[in-house]
């Protein structure tokens, strides 16, 4: 919000404005640039996970996941919990679960920011999507500051370093993001959700994919995922993302 100040003012801000916007994008063109070279069709990853209760300090269960993903937009998550299994599969703006009773429905509509988290990781993208993405989950590519995360220097794209509650993506110049917040309308009414993601490993080239990651709810614990292995262009089958042999699996 510009303040009234005068014409002159006025347009030394939005001279500024239009700066650290290009600021954003030199950052986001920078670290394009460099996984430029990674070539990366699918991945195929086997991690576990742990749910927090609500104090987000006790562990209330753990599961498996395997997950597939495929460009563009192709997801299928296949999670155990307790027991009871779980395939969950995304096609573009479309989602069906496989119950672990053998039943499959089309589920509504997806909460874009949920469905795409893992997107926003996985695979190497030009810019301007990128930024597209980041700005349909809230975040805006006209404020930009620079912290320390994890002893290397990141870029914030959103927001400033004090505005932990405002959507921003931290961006590391070599690992990619690090860091999303978000905020979400859940069952007990809108949070702030922030996801951090570490422990960066090599793929492929210069790119690289984050072996830890955890999930926080107004500031409280509430997934840990920790990855075992990750396949890079496995030349998933098509039948991991058709629903319709979803739907006829015994």
């Amino acid at each position: 919000m510009l303040p009234t100040l005068g014409a002159l003012l006025v347009a030394l801000l939005l001279a500024g404005g239009e700066s650290v916007a290009a600021d954003a994008r030199s950052a986001v063109e920078a670290y394009v640039a460099r996984v430029a070279g990674s070539s990366i069709d699918d991945l195929a990853v086997e991690q576990t996970f742990t749910l927090y209760h609500p104090d987000g300090r006790h562990p209330a269960s753990t599961g498996s996941q395997r997950l597939f993903l495929r460009i563009p937009r192709r997801q299928r998550i296949e999670q155990t919990i307790e027991g009871r299994r779980e395939v969950r599969l995304t096609v573009g703006d479309r989602t069906w679960v496989r119950q672990a009773d053998g039943k499959t429905y089309e589920a509504p509509p997806p909460d874009p920011a949920r469905e795409r988290v893992h997107l926003l990781t996985a695979f190497p993208r030009g810019a301007a999507d990128l930024l597209a993405e980041w700005r349909s989950l809230g975040v805006r590519d006209d404020v930009t500051d620079e912290t320390r995360a994890g002893g290397r220097t990141v870029t914030i794209i959103g927001a400033k370093v004090a505005n932990r509650d405002h959507p921003a993506v931290w961006l590391d110049p070599e690992y990619g993001v690090v860091r999303v917040i978000t905020r979400e309308g859940l069952p007990q009414g809108a949070a702030l959700v922030d996801i951090t993601y570490s422990d960066h490993r090599s793929l492929a080239g210069r790119f690289f994919y984050p072996y830890r990651q955890e999930v926080f709810v107004d500031g409280k614990l509430l997934v840990l995922v920790a990855v075992r292995s990750v396949a890079v262009n496995a030349r998933l089958s098509d039948d991991l993302f058709d629903p319709e042999i979803l739907k006829r699996q015994p």
